[in-house]
């Protein structure tokens, strides 16, 4: 069921409580299969890739060397022989590249997180991760948050945490989302005030914020028409950032990026610091907290949010009407039999 965009951010706090305690229950059933993958390879398409940045994060940290694959990419010279475990994510479980990738891995070692069940996804996996098909808007939000709380738990399960355990970290998630949202949206509605007229926009983080900048870039393409890129800290800083000017900056963590920002507010350009660091804004460098006690997968949710609202504020500064797509592909989706 597709909702209005704004409408779904703002039942997003309510729907991932729920999609939390729903994954936990669906853990149990999926542990004969986690348990044994020691090289698990992660595939998705769009925004689905995007949020993968979350839970290979999560698996380096545990010493489990995972990795994630571009599904559009992957083709029969590339059998993924070395890999113990396939997880498929499609949101709407009907991505063409995605489940097509499915030919690479064999029967029984293949799973999936959907949203959308029964779904061809769903269907075609030995072993399924549902969200409970939460009402969605076209440009994802619900959907996409809902995705990074999924694999967060399956990261910390394929860790050894049992599913109790990996569902406590999101433990009171919606009230933990509602008081961020109430201090991120004045600043986030005057950023987007002034970069109303912006030509581009660079969001740059590194790491697990991966998952925020790459789609939050394209939130930034689909719901305000910006064209946006999603760049790596350190590559940032190799000469990338050369070409500010008329850009929109919005730079996410806690390490280098901080005198990123800096330089970029220091040159007068509209700058967006998120951020669990202690950072002081600037007449030119706005900044939206994070909490610094936080684990990481609630403060990628949270920076996702941010994403989100500048998303939606840029659509109004600029006029634009968020569900109003301009291009439709026909070969993006499988279509259900009726």
């Amino acid at each position: 069921m597709r909702i209005p965009y704004l409408e779904g951010r703002a039942r997003q706090p309510a729907a991932l409580e729920r999609i939390a305690a729903r994954v936990a229950a669906q853990l149990p059933a999926l542990g004969g299969v986690l348990a044994p993958a020691e090289r698990p390879v992660f595939v998705g398409i769009g925004a689905s890739y995007a949020a993968l940045t979350l839970p290979v994060g999560l698996l380096a940290e545990g010493g489990i060397l995972a990795r994630r694959e571009l599904a559009g990419e992957l083709g029969p010279g590339l059998a993924l022989t070395d890999a113990d475990l396939m997880l498929a994510v499609s949101q709407s479980g009907r991505s063409t590249e995605t489940l097509e990738s499915l030919s690479l891995m064999p029967d029984g070692r293949r799973a999936a997180v959907v949203n959308v069940v029964p779904s061809l996804l769903s269907q075609a996996v030995d072993h399924c991760v549902d969200l409970g098909n939460e009402p969605d808007s076209y440009a994802s939000t619900i959907g996409y948050t809902g995705t990074l709380v999924a694999l967060a738990m399956i990261a910390r399960t394929l860790l050894g945490a049992a599913a109790a355990e990996a569902a406590r970290e999101w433990d009171g998630i919606g009230a933990v989302l509602e008081r961020h949202e109430s201090a991120l949206a004045p600043v986030v509605d005057e950023v987007a005030r002034r970069a109303a007229g912006v030509g581009a926009a660079d969001v740059v983080s590194s790491g697990a914020f991966r998952a925020v900048s790459e789609s939050g870039a394209l939130l930034l393409r689909e719901v305000c028409r910006v064209p946006a890129s999603a760049l790596v800290t350190r590559n940032y800083l190799h000469g990338e950032m050369e070409s500010a000017g008329d850009t929109l900056h919005v730079i996410i963590g806690d390490g280098r990026e901080l005198g990123l920002a800096g330089s970029l507010a220091a040159a007068r350009h509209h700058t967006l610091c998120v951020t669990s660091a202690d950072l002081s804004p600037t007449e030119h460098l706005h900044v939206v907290p994070i909490p610094a006690a936080a684990s990481l997968p609630v403060r990628v949710v949270l920076a996702a949010a941010v994403l989100q609202r500048l998303a939606g504020s840029l659509a109004q500064a600029r006029g634009v009407e968020i569900e109003d797509f301009v291009f439709h592909n026909s070969d993006t989706k499988i279509e259900e039999p009726v």
